[in-house]
């Protein structure tokens, strides 16, 4: 009895292994065709562009085919745009807000293959996306919806699950200068209070112009104010006589920007003690001075503000990397 009882837990033991085996050699989902562009919380993909002017920048978009086994097929995916999805993400976010929509980049600032190559063996492909971002302008905000489009001969499927067949890329182009500063030390005053409370961003966002120039709205005018167009600051950062400035320029004369002290900036490159490999770039602007108006916000009146203080961006490198736009440990 006691041996008929050994083997049958015996040839249970066989069954259960054998099936094991079996869900490690056969497939067990399906497989569809996904982009790998996880949305941030303003329900777009942020991608970093390098500036550039003599060249297109390339930018690699990752497609990915799901499955729990390495894909065995050839596939030919379909790109295409799709500015329908971009048309309910604005509506979404912004009803009837059309001044703070995301804009579909223009044809003529990119350009990428109509098909991607996944070959067998393989379970990721990349779409090759060239910019041309010469005379774009950054006060508005570009995206460009990308789609997995149905296969013609029903080859493959797109994953139709939410942010998988879609790509929506919000294109940030940088160059040494341009981010995201910290404006803690970066305050605004009511002009002639100077003595009460300052007004302070945390965040003080700057915008590629060209590969020396950025420009940042005045104050703590952002990308959220309808008629931020009318106040834009440029800053052209000029190395001459072992000396650094910041030229502080605005277009607009109605909002009456007035410098009082020109700025200057520095430069800090310190290696991690930990990681070795990784270099962190320091860039300080200092003794920021000016004044405007804000000439928009209450209707016929003007608000002049008294600009002061510091700017500081750093910036995480990995030295490993050759690649700009990878080799930078993004926010």
């Amino acid at each position: 009895m006691r041996l008929k009882y050994s083997l049958l837990c015996a040839l249970a033991a066989v069954v259960v292994c054998s099936s094991c085996n079996d869900e490690w050699n056969e497939e067990q989902f399906e497989r569809y065709i996904s982009f790998k562009a996880p949305i941030n919380s303003e329900g777009v993909s942020r991608i970093n562009v390098p500036y550039k002017t003599t060249e297109p920048a390339t930018y690699q978009v990752p497609l990915i085919v799901s499955g729990s086994i390495i894909n065995d097929r050839n596939y030919t995916v379909r790109i295409g745009i799709d500015t329908d999805t971009l048309d309910v993400l604005n509506y979404e976010r912004f009803n009837n807000r059309k001044d703070l929509y995301y804009k579909a980049l223009d044809t003529r600032f990119f350009s990428f293959p109509e098909t991607v190559e996944i070959k067998a063996g393989e379970n990721t492909a990349l779409l090759p996306v060239q910019f041309d971002l010469n005379g774009l302008d950054l006060t508005d905000k570009w995206v460009l919806p990308l789609t997995i489009e149905d296969a013609p001969d029903g080859s493959y499927t797109p994953n139709y699950r939410k942010h998988y067949r879609k790509a929506l890329l919000r294109i940030m182009p940088f160059n040494d200068y341009s981010g995201n500063y910290s404006g803690v030390n970066y305050k605004s005053y009511i002009a002639g209070a100077e003595g009460e409370g300052a007004i302070v961003k945390s965040l003080i966002m700057t915008y590629v112009v060209d590969h020396e120039t950025v420009f940042f709205y005045a104050g703590t005018v952002d990308e959220t104010r309808t008629d931020r167009k009318n106040y834009k600051i440029k800053a052209r950062f000029v190395t001459e006589g072992g000396r650094n400035r910041v030229e502080l320029t605005a277009e607009n004369d109605n909002m009456k920007f007035r410098l009082n002290k020109a700025p200057t900036f520095y430069v800090e490159e310190t290696m991690d003690p930990l990681r070795p490999y990784l270099l962190h770039k320091t860039v300080t602007i200092m003794d920021i001075d000016y004044n405007f108006v804000d000439y928009t916000t209450v209707p016929n009146a003007e608000l002049e503000y008294h600009v002061v203080g510091d700017l500081t961006m750093e910036r995480q490198i990995n030295t490993q990397i050759p690649d700009d736009d990878q080799s930078i440990e993004w926010e």
